[in-house]
């Protein structure tokens, strides 16, 4: 097995602190996103399970054994990195076999393993080209057959796919996707963008500022954030929010926004002072007789749907509604939401409001 267990890791740099006490686990054969902005810990937390870095204190299991102060070479783990890392002088067949030549295995043990990678990555044709005129997606899928070839109990991947255009990016991620499905093998794959790791992963871990927001699968991540960060990150658009003071007490069904009474989520904490309303655009629902009005600012035509986005009392929100609903900027609408899939906020600390979401959400985090 490949299961990979962080606990309590942290990584300092001086005065610096780019990881905060991580916990957190990867199941054998998962496809495992870190996920969050520039600078949040996401790559450090990598290198850190491959080896690069040593932590300033925590553990990592592998396997059941723990590593974290062991060398890369006794991990048994595989690295693909965003700029390819490939040898320019050497042709395609020599790059990937590079890895088991070193190992000294026998020459026709060699040929036979690369002819078995290239055949599951479809670059056969490719073994006796330069490595140097291949496409970007072509390159990549060199870098990747590598570390494949190694056979490791688990890859690390950072941002592999971010030099690549669109249109090869989206190709890639795909086949990327497919591939993992096909070996079953422990898969670690850092990344910024919010759509990438929601389309590929089975699980994924937010982080900010060198902390885990929000560690669960795609579907909870969206549907139930556990910090207002997590909320604005994941989504295109994000979610709404709306600010107001209010009281809410343990059992409550509804909240008062204006002079509306508008049903939420039962609750189970009291909460006082500054609260946020948080709502997606699909949630968001356009009616004449919705409890509150806003105006239409603009809209945006998306095929089968489109982007309102509205000005109410309590700020901008933005509607995914169907694109046949005849709407026009200036129009006065009612708006209601979809109740279930309301979220509350407590504006000083961020945090979701709603307790059995947050003790889910954070009991591996």
């Amino acid at each position: 097995m490949a299961e990979i267990i962080i606990k309590n890791l942290r990584k300092d740099f001086g005065d610096f602190t780019a990881v905060k006490e991580s916990s957190f686990t990867i199941a054998d054969g998962e496809f495992f996103m870190l996920l969050g902005p520039s600078g949040c810990g996401k790559t450090t937390t990598l290198r850190m399970i491959a080896g690069l870095e040593l932590p300033t204190s925590g553990e990592i299991f592998l396997d059941g054994e723990e590593i974290s102060q062991r060398p890369p070479s006794q991990r048994d783990i595989a690295f693909v990195f965003q700029m390819f890392a490939l040898y320019p002088h050497m042709n395609v067949r020599r790059n990937i076999s590079y890895p088991l030549v070193s190992q000294g295995m026998k020459r026709k043990d060699v040929r036979a393993k690369v002819a078995e990678v290239a055949k599951i990555l479809g670059i056969e044709d490719m073994l006796d080209k330069s490595v140097g005129g291949l496409s970007g997606g072509d390159r990549q899928r060199v870098a990747l057959g590598r570390a494949i070839v190694r056979d490791p109990k688990a890859f690390m991947m950072d941002e592999p796919l971010g030099a690549l255009d669109a249109e090869f990016r989206e190709r890639m991620s795909e086949e990327l996707r497919a591939l993992h499905d096909r070996m079953g093998a422990t898969t670690v794959y850092v990344t910024h963008d919010q759509l990438e790791a929601m389309q590929m992963g089975d699980k994924i871990v937010v982080m900010n500022n060198a902390v885990v927001e929000q560690f669960g699968t795609p579907q909870d991540i969206y549907d139930k954030p556990a910090s207002l960060f997590v909320a604005d990150f994941i989504g295109s658009p994000s979610m709404n929010f709306l600010n107001f003071n209010g009281q809410i007490d343990e059992g409550a069904t509804e909240v008062t926004l204006g002079g509306a009474r508008v049903p939420v989520p039962l609750q189970h904490e009291h909460q006082d002072g500054q609260l946020v309303f948080g709502v997606r655009p699909e949630h968001v629902v356009l009616a004449d007789d919705g409890a509150l009005r806003a105006q239409v600012l603009t809209t945006e035509y998306l095929g089968t749907t489109q982007i309102v986005v509205l000005q109410s009392e309590f700020g901008e929100l933005k509607a995914r509604v169907d694109s046949s609903l005849p709407v026009a900027a200036g129009d006065q609408l009612g708006i209601s939401f979809n109740t279930p899939t309301i979220t509350l906020f407590d504006q000083s600390t961020g945090r979701a409001i709603r307790s059995e979401l947050n003790e889910e959400a954070l009991r591996n985090g």
